[in-house]
């Protein structure tokens, strides 16, 4: 098997990837698997630029490839001055807990929303780095609805589940069972491509 560090300790977002790269011969290792503690500033303008910070910062210590990912929030219809973009919990030099994360983003909704909804969808950058070599790719998630009133059922961590709504199922996120997640699932067969192409060369 050959391995490749995912610079991340969110082993939840390493799960995305890792039958897809298992099947091809590939090893997801995280930053729990290695002893080392960086501190990557990540000042980027951009997703993609963040996951270069910080897939070259952890390349220049493992003799392996390096993936990193980043992504950015956007809202339909916010002015690009509110927009939270890489800030998702940074609001005016300020980070926000989670009560205060749902307080900000409802009032974002009923300000400028319709129907007490707004249009949001995530945007992903990726960056891996093998042999001194850097490779990117980005991509979007399904547009979801960030909702005015918040579900009765809140995720500790991740307060912004509790207010968006899944377009389809109709349901707050912290209210879809793990059955409908299943169904649900994404396809990253394209990622999963383009890290292949990146490890072992498939491209060449």
């Amino acid at each position: 098997m050959i391995k490749v560090l995912f610079a991340t300790s969110n082993e939840s977002k390493s799960k995305r990837f890792l039958k897809g790269l298992n099947e091809n011969g590939i090893e997801i290792i995280t930053l729990n698997d290695i002893d080392t503690d960086i501190e990557v500033e990540e000042n980027g303008k951009d997703a993609i630029e963040n996951a270069i910070i910080k897939a070259k910062a952890y390349s220049e210590i493992m003799d392996i490839p390096v993936f990193a990912v980043d992504d950015n929030l956007y809202i339909d219809g916010v002015p690009a001055e509110k927009q939270p973009g890489m800030f998702v919990r940074r609001v005016n030099g300020k980070r926000l807990n989670d009560d205060e994360m749902i307080e900000h983003y409802t009032g974002l909704v009923k300000e400028y929303g319709s129907n007490g909804k707004l249009t949001c969808r995530w945007v992903y950058g990726l960056a891996i780095i093998n042999n001194n070599k850097v490779g990117t790719y980005s991509w979007s998630k399904e547009d979801f609805y960030m909702i005015d009133k918040p579900s009765d059922i809140i995720n500790p961590g991740y307060p912004l589940n509790s207010i968006s709504m899944h377009k389809i199922l109709n349901k707050y996120f912290t209210e879809i069972t793990e059955e409908e997640k299943t169904s649900l699932q994404e396809d990253n067969s394209d990622v999963i491509d383009f890290l292949i192409k990146n490890i072992i060369g498939l491209d060449e």
